[in-house]
């Protein structure tokens, strides 16, 4: 970003040996680029970037603190960031885990005849990084990188049966043969681990966002935290306490996303009811968002599982949510479960149905039965439906999964293939 025709350059060189070096070359660089503030560290530079002046941040590679999040509070910032580290330090791994931070430019601390240059293009490309490429070494899969359909389970504020709903459908998937991946990401704490009776001693989700937030998350890590709940099903435990949402940042948990549709062919996210964006985020302001997972897991979702109770407050709360849904994500691939059918409410299916199609067109709209006695086994076993023999409920869930899947109908196509932009560091 440029400011008044000039590229304003911070830098924070930790008093690393190329600085001297580094401001001899802005000096002469010409009228166009000049050093707006030399920093302290890494808090001093951030802190003076968020006011709007700077251009182009100009940074040690060992700066203390560097990380997926400094690097996205700059680009919101409109900040151009140009990485100067030593040779020794860039082997091939290294320039992986740059890739993943969205570091666009690097250049070598023994070298910096092109500095102007490189400021000026990150100057010009100070927006959005592009997605770097998933890594997968040991060919971990022969699936197109990003393949995998994404499903978010949500539904209203409540408890309509969201969890029960995304357990025992990816329940259903794995046992049709179908890799799956179950991601807990409700951000009021999650319930999953519980649900499948696993000692959830190390959160996945929190251990897997502080990887990907120094750029450390690649898919033989991921699948290292995964727990393998069998050989079709694996599971990525949520947070332990809900106050702990705090430590999974935005860009972070974006970045796990898509490592995760690597590893599986289905991907089952269950989220939260909150569909709310923190009054600061319409200030551009960095700081963490309570419902940034379940707004980012419905945005990147190939489809949407709408979960609501049968009874006349869960309908009521239902229909307000399906169209609070459609204005946070428009567009969206909706398919409703309507959890906890009885005859005793006294409407049929069909009045139901009516009521969704009338705020909203969704592929299916399936029942679920009020199967207290199944459910309550099930969790009390901390196993899925599926392990544990026949009941209605199991049935109408895997008719679900029939739907979600397609496997009644032969010839399926698979899964929507992604399209993704390779990211580089240019040196």
């Amino acid at each position: 970003m440029s400011v008044n025709g000039r590229i304003p350059v911070l830098v924070a060189a930790g008093g690393a040996g190329w600085e001297a070096a580094a401001l001899q070359h802005l000096a002469t660089a010409g009228p166009g680029i000049v050093l707006l503030k030399r920093c302290v560290d890494l808090n001093d530079l951030l802190a003076t970037a968020t006011t709007g002046q700077a251009g182009v941040a100009l940074l040690a590679h060992a700066l203390p603190g560097l990380d997926g999040d400094s690097v996205e509070l700059l680009r919101r910032s409109g900040v151009g960031l140009v990485l100067v580290a030593e040779p020794v330090d860039l082997g091939d791994g290294e320039e992986a885990r740059l890739r993943r931070l969205g570091v666009r430019h690097v250049l070598d601390s023994t070298d910096l005849s092109s500095l102007a240059g490189t400021v000026v293009s990150a100057a010009e490309d100070s927006g959005p990084a592009a997605p770097a490429p998933v890594d997968d070494p040991g060919g971990t899969s022969e699936r197109e990188v990003g393949t995998a359909r994404t499903i978010a389970v949500w539904g209203p504020a409540g408890a309509p049966g969201r969890t029960t709903v995304a357990v025992n459908l990816a329940a259903e998937l794995a046992a049709r043969d179908l890799q799956t991946f179950l991601l807990d990401v409700d951000g009021y704490g999650g319930a999953v681990a519980q649900h499948l009776g696993v000692l959830d001693e190390m959160s996945g989700l929190l251990a897997a966002s502080r990887m990907a937030n120094a750029g450390q998350l690649d898919l033989a890590r991921l699948g290292a935290l995964a727990r393998a709940v069998n050989p079709y099903l694996r599971l990525l435990t949520g947070l332990p306490r809900a106050d702990r949402w705090t430590e999974v940042r935005d860009t972070a948990f974006e970045q796990l996303l898509d490592q995760a549709r690597t590893l599986a062919r289905y991907v089952v996210l269950d989220t939260s009811f909150c569909l709310e964006e923190d009054a600061r985020a319409s200030f551009g302001s960095g700081a963490p968002q309570r419902n940034a997972m379940t707004l980012a897991s419905l945005e990147q979702a190939d489809e949407i599982l709408v979960v609501g109770s049968a009874d006349p407050v869960g309908l009521a709360r239902l229909a307000r949510g399906l169209v609070d849904l459609l204005e946070a994500v428009p567009g969206s691939s909706l398919r409703v479960a309507v959890n906890r059918a009885r005859p005793s409410l006294g409407w049929g299916e069909k009045e139901v149905r009516a009521m969704i199609e009338g705020f909203v067109t969704p592929r299916s709209v399936h029942f679920l039965p009020d199967d207290r006695a199944a459910a309550d086994r099930a969790l009390v076993a901390g196993k899925a439906l599926v392990e544990l023999g026949d009941a209605p409920l199991r049935r109408a869930v895997g008719a679900l999964a029939d739907a979600v899947a397609g496997t009644p109908a032969a010839g399926r196509t698979g899964p929507r293939r992604r399209l993704r932009r390779s990211g580089r560091v240019s040196r």
